[in-house]
């Protein structure tokens, strides 16, 4: 069985840290607001608004170090990571779970913390969130859905999100146990003994900032490595920001991703709110869903 962390009370301690990119610390400031409205404590990593002055937001020594002690650290009860960007990958293998294991906890975040899902989920057995980082409480995204559906989802709310039906979707009902992220990062992970087992699974995937024949690449080594010939469904969400070369591509982004899951017969979501940009709902990496698409709506709901 796949352990949930425990949900949050009131009085709980939330820490924030940054394990890859670099992150002012004014940046956070109405995260943490909002979290102490929330009713929880916070604490802020030194990795916040560190004195780096390079992309990381610490040396990969310093970050490894800090996600370490809050690993290790019982009163910690859920890690929110400030932002993405790139560096876990660096200090993954250098980090210890064995305290965390006993006393698990709630990791949060998306885009490079793709590492940190799939390491939880296929090395340590246990679930985490797939969420809005410390930035989206910026410029009143608190208030939207997205955010707030972070708060629940650390209360323990199941989720149950809907979304519109697309026109490339494909039609059906599929359950499973809920993973994904990062396209890139997933592509970066095949191979290693840290790479999502699919089998079965319902899987979801987003990008940013790609170019489209990196998208193209990625899914052939997805479909050639034989995930998404196993999956029982797969949700595709945001591709923004996405790039062409100058002689372009041929296809959009749409096109490449219809190509690829055409020869599948399990339910696909074009479109659902999960991306780098505002519109990403908490997800349970982990937990068990129910995959509805039908030609009026997509429905997404936790079912254990």
């Amino acid at each position: 069985m796949i352990k949930i962390p425990p949900y949050l009370k009131k009085g709980d301690t939330i820490a924030i840290t940054c394990p890859a990119g670099y992150m002012e610390k004014k940046k956070n400031a109405i995260c943490v607001k909002t979290l102490q409205e929330w009713g929880f404590q916070v604490m802020i990593g030194k990795t916040v608004g560190s004195k780096s002055a390079n992309y990381f937001s610490g040396t990969d020594e310093e970050r490894r170090d800090e996600l370490q002690a809050l690993l290790n650290e019982p009163s910690i009860k859920a890690i929110l990571c400030g932002r993405g960007g790139y560096g876990v990958t660096r200090i993954i293998d250098q980090l210890n779970f064995a305290a965390f294991k006993k006393n698990p906890k709630w990791i949060i975040g998306f885009s490079d913390i793709t590492v940190l899902h799939a390491h939880l989920l296929t090395r340590c057995n246990t679930a985490s969130l797939h969420a809005p980082m410390a930035n989206a409480f910026n410029q009143g995204g608190a208030k939207l859905p997205y955010v707030q559906s972070l708060h629940k989802a650390l209360k323990g709310t199941k989720a149950s999100y809907s979304c519109a039906a697309h026109s490339m979707n494909q039609l059906g009902k599929a359950t499973g146990v809920l993973m994904g992220g990062n396209l890139a990062l997933i592509a970066h992970l095949v191979g290693s003994n840290m790479m999502y087992k699919t089998k079965g699974a319902i899987l979801f995937l987003e990008d940013v900032g790609e170019y489209a024949y990196n998208i193209d690449r990625m899914f052939i080594q997805l479909k050639r490595s034989g995930i998404l010939g196993q999956l029982n469904g797969l949700i595709l969400g945001g591709f923004t920001d996405r790039k062409d070369t100058t002689r372009p591509f041929g296809k959009t982004i749409e096109d490449i991703l219809k190509e690829h899951i055409a020869e599948y017969n399990y339910p696909v979501c074009f479109g659902f709110p999960v991306s780098h940009d505002t519109e990403n709902y908490a997800l349970k990496v982990g937990a068990k869903f129910e995959l509805s698409i039908t030609a009026k709506t997509v429905k997404l709901k936790e079912t254990a």
